[in-house]
């Protein structure tokens, strides 16, 4: 009489524990990224929120970053480099950057971000 296998083989267990491990490593160490992603948009948006009923300029914007910065603790981006442009519609302020997380040895993650937010004059 033939007995059929059931089950997984051990090996079959440690790879799927290596793959899961894997992927709860890289979780643990993007989720601080995007929360400060968040914070982020955050800052932009109740920048422009502030700023979108009065006259402003660049330096009003820059100085209500500033502000917003220091509140939020954003540690991932610098206020002075949020790009802010003069456009037909008012102001556009762009944080496009970049991060890079190191993974395993000289294996990394990186994570490119783009916010931009247009304040109407």
């Amino acid at each position: 009489m033939k007995h059929r296998q059931r089950g997984a083989t051990f090996l079959g267990i440690v790879t799927i524990l290596l793959i899961l491990g894997a992927a709860l490593y890289a979780g643990l160490l993007l989720v601080p990224v995007y929360l400060d992603y968040m914070k982020v948009d955050r800052a932009l948006n109740q920048t422009r929120d502030e700023n979108s009923a009065t006259k402003t300029d660049p330096a009003l914007l820059r100085r209500t970053l500033e502000r917003r910065w220091d509140v939020e603790d954003i540690t991932g981006l610098g206020w002075k480099d949020v790009e802010i442009k003069r456009t037909n519609e008012g102001y556009d302020m762009r944080a496009n950057y970049a991060v890079e997380r190191q993974f395993v040895a000289n294996v990394y993650l990186l994570v490119k971000f783009d916010k931009k937010v247009t304040i109407q004059q």
